[in-house]
């Protein structure tokens, strides 16, 4: 037989504490964020000291048993709950059964850079937390090892952003907050060659892999969905290349051409020669 639901009021202070996580300034505070669905909940589990508590249906505990059991396993506080607790605290039109409260996982991004990076996404004044987040699924899938928030980007936990990222924000270092110039400057410092992402571009992305520059070490700075990079900030970079377009489109949204950039680079860094086949064959 199941367990009754144990907190049966969305009116519970424990509902009321994760649902004000849905607004930056209690996310800022308390420094937690909201991790919905199994995926995201599951990846938490799995991330050191991440999850703090895990608000789960009793139908959800029943179907997703061993993400519960994870949760248990790593100390998070388990409640079961009423299908209507879980609507008031998630953010989504259908609620999947499960909510997670995070601890904020952001590196130092002196930790990034220490670490000698070889393939960076640079998110400069990226608004949109769907965008955000899914950049950042494209750089973990790319095989970067780290992604920079600048400081007019959206918030790393907009439960968007969170959504978007389909567990990657729990996979590779991310730093938030840092000044555009910084993080070029810090980058360059590091031995990356640092290259905006702008359709607008004076090189284009074919012809910088025919010349076989693209092989080593390289930071990709992504503009605004919107008007793109403003040119203070493509002045600060190496090289300010474009995609090219061969049929007819007029342009591609920002996550697809990070997608696209993201992986010309990380084909060039483990093709004969590249950053990746020389340290790895040492």
């Amino acid at each position: 037989m199941s367990a009754a639901p144990e907190l049966i009021s969305p009116r519970s202070p424990r509902v009321s504490a994760a649902r004000r996580l849905a607004r930056r300034n209690f996310r800022g505070k308390e420094r937690l964020f909201l991790a919905e669905g199994p995926q995201a909940v599951r990846e938490a589990a799995g991330h050191k000291d991440t999850l703090v508590e895990l608000f789960v249906t009793v139908e959800a505990a029943e179907r997703y048993a061993d993400i519960v059991g994870e949760a248990r396993a790593v100390g998070a506080r388990v409640h079961l709950a009423a299908e209507d607790v879980i609507a008031d605290i998630s953010t989504t039109v259908t609620p999947q059964g499960l909510v997670g409260i995070c601890r904020f996982l952001d590196t130092p991004f002196e930790e990034i850079l220490a670490a000698r990076p070889k393939l960076v996404a640079v998110l400069a004044n990226v608004r949109d937390p769907g965008n955000a987040g899914t950049v950042l699924r494209c750089a973990d899938a790319a095989g970067a090892e780290a992604v920079v928030l600048t400081d007019a980007s959206v918030d790393l936990y907009n439960p968007k952003a969170v959504r978007a990222s389909v567990g990657s924000l729990f996979h590779l270092p991310v730093a938030v907050g840092v000044p555009v110039e910084e993080a070029v400057e810090g980058l360059r410092r590091a031995g990356v060659r640092i290259l905006a992402a702008d359709g607008a571009g004076t090189d284009d992305l074919d012809a910088e892999l025919d010349k076989g520059t693209m092989g080593g070490p390289t930071a990709w700075v992504f503009g605004n969905e919107a008007w793109g990079l403003p040119e203070e900030t493509r002045a600060l970079t190496d090289a300010v290349v474009r995609v090219p377009i061969h049929g007819k489109a007029e342009s591609l949204n920002l996550a697809t051409a990070a997608a696209v950039c993201l992986y010309a680079s990380a084909r060039a860094q483990r093709a004969p020669g590249g950053c990746r086949s020389v340290t790895e064959n040492q």
